[in-house]
């Protein structure tokens, strides 16, 4: 597994149909899972306040989870992942993809897809 933080262009309405990574273009064959995931809060400039600190609270990411940071530099982030089987032509071989949209809360001209993860 590979990570990248990518920006792609996603085309498709309800998920991912297709995706430009690199100048390649890369058709999903299949969606494999779907989730969402909000960023760590408790880091966020709130949360310190409230602590009375301006040292960040540390703790690991769950398991498979995506870095927040990776998204956006705010805090109020919800981050839609799409792990995708998609290949970049018939005869090249398919690979495990995930797509994460981005959408920080009251900044929707901040939304876009990034490339994080790559198995392949």
């Amino acid at each position: 597994m590979r990570t990248y933080d990518d920006p792609v262009d996603v085309r498709g309405q309800d998920a991912p149909h297709q995706f430009l990574w690199r100048g390649r273009l890369y058709v999903v064959r299949e969606v494999l899972s779907h989730w969402y995931e909000r960023t760590a809060w408790w880091d966020g400039a709130a949360a310190q306040a409230v602590r009375g600190s301006a040292d960040p609270v540390v703790s690991p990411p769950p398991a498979g989870a995506v870095d927040p940071a990776a998204a956006s530099s705010g805090p109020d982030v919800e981050r839609e992942v799409w792990r995708v089987e998609a290949s970049a032509g018939r005869t090249a071989g398919c690979g495990v993809f995930d797509l994460v949209l981005s959408r920080p809360v009251g900044r929707p001209a901040q939304t876009g897809w990034r490339l994080v993860r790559v198995v392949d």
